[in-house]
């Protein structure tokens, strides 16, 4: 296949993943708080960001936070919205609070000055664990890295 080929390829798949979107689900219920939580709980939830807080105490919060949603889907389909850019990818739950995703699909446009696209997409790796408290999730980061508070999408 040659270059101009395969960019062809590429762009045709960047153009059905833009017209991606994560269906709405409902919200978890706050019940879900409860010790124990396992992949059943995030199944079929859909969650906004509210702020990213960072092990050095670095907060940065989500200004629109309809622009930044993540939606659990059955049998281990992820949908997000990341800002500007929507994508697709996986998820797995191997235990009571623990998470892990995997490659992310993401179209490619450039956000506006400001955006938490870049830090999300550079943060989403090390998410390893979760935890709900108060009717929201809070996705934890690997060594101490921070935390990624979410609150249930309308």
């Amino acid at each position: 296949m040659n270059m101009r080929t395969m960019a062809a390829v590429l762009l045709t798949t960047l153009g059905v993943l833009a017209g991606c979107e994560s269906t709405p689900t409902k919200p978890a219920a706050p019940a879900a708080a409860a010790p124990g939580a396992t992949q059943g709980n995030l199944e079929g939830t859909s969650w906004r960001l509210v702020q990213i807080v960072y092990g050095d105490g670095t907060l940065r919060a989500a200004v629109d936070r309809s622009r930044y949603t993540i939606g659990f889907g059955e049998s281990g389909v992820l949908n997000v919205r990341f800002d500007c850019n929507r994508g697709r990818g996986s998820w797995k739950s191997a235990g009571a609070g623990n998470l892990e995703f995997g490659d992310l699909a993401l179209t490619r446009a450039m956000c506006p000055t400001g955006s938490l696209y870049d830090d999300l997409v550079r943060q989403w790796p090390y998410v390893r664990s979760y935890v709900f408290k108060d009717g929201r999730l809070f996705l934890s980061l690997m060594a101490d890295g921070g935390t990624l508070e979410f609150e249930p999408s309308p």
